[in-house]
């Protein structure tokens, strides 16, 4: 559909969720049992998101909540293990994201990620230029499916909600897109993102 604003999300799309590795080794850092220990790190997560508090601060709430303490040595290995676990990227995606550019396509970029793993994803990815605009969570303060999340974008766009298409792979943030108005793509590989938008184009 002409005139369509192209609104990715960044895990689960053009970057890969953590990697089973990249989640032991954590752990590892961390030496506390699995499921304790991802029940805390997700509980916890929201504020780390939407910038309330950063690496180190998260990591101190994790310990308390664990019955622990982690020095400022273990919490800098757990910063980095935690940015290891969440940085590759989909090489099919990031050349469809330099096509759309490259043609002129206005994309933008929503993602919930705290401020150490997007400082990463600056210094490392080029390919986060080509947004016209980039609402990563820890500088917006707001984190999907917040719809606060969604209407950032689209006053930072300045276009109507349904000339907006959100992509991403988890059908709660979709649902919540369209709560806002925007119209959604449920991700699931490339292929069928590229297909999508050929219909779309066609309409």
């Amino acid at each position: 559909m002409t005139g369509t604003v192209l609104l990715f999300d960044l895990f689960g799309v053009i970057a890969r969720h953590q990697s089973t590795e990249g989640k032991d080794r954590i752990v590892r850092t961390a030496g506390i049992p699995a499921p304790d220990f991802w029940d805390a790190y997700w509980t916890l997560r929201p504020p780390y998101d939407r910038g309330q508090v950063n690496g180190p601060g998260y990591w101190r709430r994790v310990a308390r909540t664990l019955g622990t303490h982690f020095d400022d040595h273990l919490i800098e290995r757990l910063v980095a293990a935690d940015i290891a676990s969440w940085s590759g990227v989909d090489d099919t995606m990031v050349d469809l994201i330099e096509e759309l550019a490259a043609q002129d396509r206005r994309i933008a970029l929503l993602s919930n990620i705290p401020e150490e793993l997007a400082g990463h994803y600056e210094a490392h990815h080029a390919w986060l230029e080509r947004f016209e605009v980039c609402a990563l969570s820890c500088h917006t303060g707001r984190a999907k499916p917040d719809p606060e999340a969604y209407r950032w974008c689209q006053r930072a766009l300045r276009v109507p909600p349904d000339r907006v298409l959100f992509v991403d792979d988890r059908q709660d943030n979709i649902g919540a897109a369209e709560a806002v108005g925007m119209r959604g793509h449920l991700f699931t590989a490339a292929a069928g993102l590229r297909e999508h938008l050929a219909q779309s184009d066609a309409e």
